[in-house]
């Protein structure tokens, strides 16, 4: 060997070991779906015109993981109400192709705000649409749908390496609504109810620099109710943490959140107080100690058949034609038209989504459709093996109800009986709803 190779070789020898490589890849990607015309408001029944100014902008985000083993995960989180089976399942479509992601590797989620546009097949009975109004939703939702798909592709395309932590934060604006008044179940105040203050963080690094933060809160996104384009808490919270970290990008995903509302609430500085105090739990919990994450990312999808109870009649639905509320007409001139037709009504829902993603060793990543109470994350967390994190989504995938607890059922009041109403289904759900979402959780979990 040469002087100059064994000077080369000790030299090589004496250089520091390079730290491992991240064990997954990541990318994120954010369109901005704010209606470019002013159209009619989802989610309160009360209004009575279209919306008429802008607080910020609504977004769609996405971010796409990939494990060592080439498994990839999708998240989209949007700005808006609720995304109903015919959007979500279309988005699917128009990227499975390209992606060659299962169905179980694309999770989208709804915020759940209250100040975003009407989404087409989303609790369309309570909204006094006129035909050009109507024209504006179906349009929009059609750009919608073609947005997040293309959002999608584009988080793929900017998978880098990367790697994954997590931790908890808090923040203690939510409480529950269902207060007992007399023999009457209300929405009101129950500070005795089941809440859940807790915040899970996800922090996704890459070169050294934050590139998103995923978090989480199980409550209503329902602090403001004006005319005014606005994401509610959860948007002033994603605008805060981005604010905080330049180049990151913030993804929030309600929880079970469907029994628990804000307080205070109906003004919109109480809607910055609220993002502030949210964003303020994601950055405790960044500074805090965060848990690496390791391992392969996995992911399943199963859709199941939840039963309905039948309590519409048509007695009953002839009389709910006469009631001045919009909502009670217009479900019960549909429904009697298709007791007419077909002579039944429906009496199931069958494509009821229940996924599972787990996150290395670590996360266990449940995704609930429909408007999720409470109950089920304290029973999912409860039951699922101890040895990992347990996160629930609710408002996954499909938005097609509220999805009350057998408890609740019984107990009535909106989230119950009242809301299916709005939500243009026949009844309520038959009492074994939650034994059945669990039953499924649990063997998909496993």
């Amino acid at each position: 060997m040469s002087r100059f190779a064994f000077v080369l070789f000790l030299a090589s020898c004496c250089l520091p070991l390079r730290a491992a490589e991240p064990g997954f890849k990541a990318g994120v990607a954010r369109a901005n779906i704010t209606p470019k015309e002013y159209m009619w408001m989802a989610g309160y029944g009360s209004r009575n015109k279209i919306a008429e100014g802008k607080t910020h902008d609504l977004f769609a985000k996405a971010l796409a993981l990939e494990d060592s083993t080439g498994q990839r995960l999708v998240l989209v989180t949007t700005d808006l109400i609720g995304l109903p089976r015919t959007v979500s399942e279309a988005v699917y479509e128009s990227v499975k192709d390209k992606t060659k992601l299962t169905r179980g590797q694309l999770l989208l989620n709804a915020s759940h705000t209250h100040c975003g546009p009407v989404v087409n097949d989303n609790l369309m009975d309570m909204y006094p649409l006129n035909d050009a109004q109507r024209k504006q939703v179906v349009d929009y939702t059609a750009n919608l749908r073609e947005a997040l798909a293309k959002l999608v592709l584009d988080a793929l395309a900017d998978l880098k390496p990367a790697s994954l932590s997590n931790g908890e934060g808090s923040a203690l604006f939510a409480l529950n609504r269902r207060e007992k008044k007399g023999d009457q179940i209300i929405n009101g105040f129950n500070r005795d109810g089941p809440v859940d203050h807790s915040v899970p963080v996800l922090k996704v690094e890459t070169g050294g620099k934050l590139l998103a933060v995923v978090f989480g809160y199980a409550c209503h996104n329902t602090t403001q109710s004006y005319y005014q384009w606005c994401g509610d808490y959860a948007g002033f919270a994603q605008i805060e943490i981005e604010k905080a970290h330049p180049g990151a990008t913030a993804l929030y995903w309600i929880g079970c959140g469907g029994d628990v509302n804000p307080q205070p609430r109906g003004k919109e500085d109480l809607c910055i107080k609220h993002g502030k105090e949210l964003a303020d739990g994601v950055a405790k919990a960044l500074a805090g100690e965060l848990k690496p994450i390791t391992g392969s990312l996995t992911a399943k999808y199963a859709t199941i058949d939840l039963k309905l109870d039948g309590s519409a009649t048509k007695e009953s639905l002839q009389a709910d034609q006469l009631r001045n509320s919009l909502a009670h007409k217009n479900r019960a001139t549909r429904l009697l038209k298709m007791l007419a037709e077909t002579g039944a009504m429906t009496s199931n829902y069958p494509h009821y989504p229940v996924q599972v993603w787990k996150l290395g060793d670590q996360i266990t990543w449940v995704g609930l459709g429909g408007e999720v109470v409470l109950d089920y994350a304290i029973r999912i967390r409860k039951e699922l093996p101890k040895n990992r994190t347990v996160w629930v989504a609710g408002y996954c995938n499909d938005v097609m109800a509220y999805i009350p607890s057998k408890r609740i059922l019984l107990e009535g009041g909106y989230e119950g009986e009242s809301s299916m109403v709005y939500y243009g289904l026949p009844g309520k759900w038959a009492d074994t709803i939650e034994e059945t979402i669990l039953a499924k959780v649990h063997e998909l979990a496993k």
